[in-house]
């Protein structure tokens, strides 16, 4: 029996930062997983597309498609069961969060920050139009919020209230220290620059791939997604 391809689907975005921080997190994967065909693709803004990535595979390979989305929102819902109608041999895995090795990740940008005590967390995430993917994010804020022991509010950057903004104005009324943005976006680009300035001189926290080595917690959960699939 073939060996499955690992088919990696980000969002994609225009940012070479989130692309090169994106590409390295899919090489991480193909380095732990080396007999199996690693590719990346998008769902949004760049090439190769979910269509493209698949013909590029030889003709009856079955393929899983991991989704590097941090919740299961209309991207993996919609647009990958849609892109994917009619394609023998393609299964689809779930989105990499709600996950606690993500709260991992989480806690290990916001450390050299030095949050302390008495300093109000809000965690910034995208946000969707499905509010079951909210949810997942909601989740998360509880799960670091658990963690480190304080509330952590969730500021949404688009589709959902609150936004970064008024998650950060009502934190700081709250506050008898700083107010720190926790960030719940997987790489740099429009949405982390956006955090950037609706947190409005707090310290943001860097997302969970940037321009140092994947965390291994992210590249054990595409792997797992991958092997859970399989089963």
């Amino acid at each position: 029996m073939t060996t499955p391809a690992l088919l990696a689907i980000s969002h994609g975005t225009a940012s070479p930062e989130g692309q090169a921080a994106v590409a390295a997190l899919v090489a991480a994967v193909a380095e732990r997983l080396p007999d199996v065909t690693v590719r990346l693709g998008h769902v949004d803004v760049q090439q190769p597309d979910v269509a493209a990535s698949l013909d590029a595979l030889p003709a009856g390979q079955p393929v899983v498609i991991v989704p590097l989305l941090l919740s299961a929102g209309y991207h993996v819902r919609v647009d990958l069961k849609q892109q994917t109608a009619g394609r023998d041999g393609v299964t689809i895995a779930a989105a990499l969060g709600p996950d606690a090795r993500l709260v991992d990740a989480l806690l290990a940008r916001l450390a050299p920050l030095d949050v302390a005590p008495d300093d109000a967390v809000v965690l910034a995430v995208a946000g969707s139009s499905d509010d079951r993917a909210n949810d997942d994010c909601r989740r998360i804020g509880e799960m670091l919020g658990d963690r480190l022991g304080r509330d952590v509010a969730v500021g949404f950057l688009a589709a959902a209230d609150p936004r970064v903004g008024a998650a950060v104005s009502t934190a700081r009324t709250h506050a008898p220290a700083r107010v720190i943005v926790a960030n719940y976006l997987l790489a740099p680009g429009y949405f982390h620059d956006l955090a950037v300035r609706l947190a409005d001189g707090s310290p943001v926290a860097r997302p969970l791939l940037d321009d140092d080595p994947p965390p291994a917690s992210l590249v054990d959960i595409v792997v797992d997604r991958y092997r859970h699939a399989l089963s």
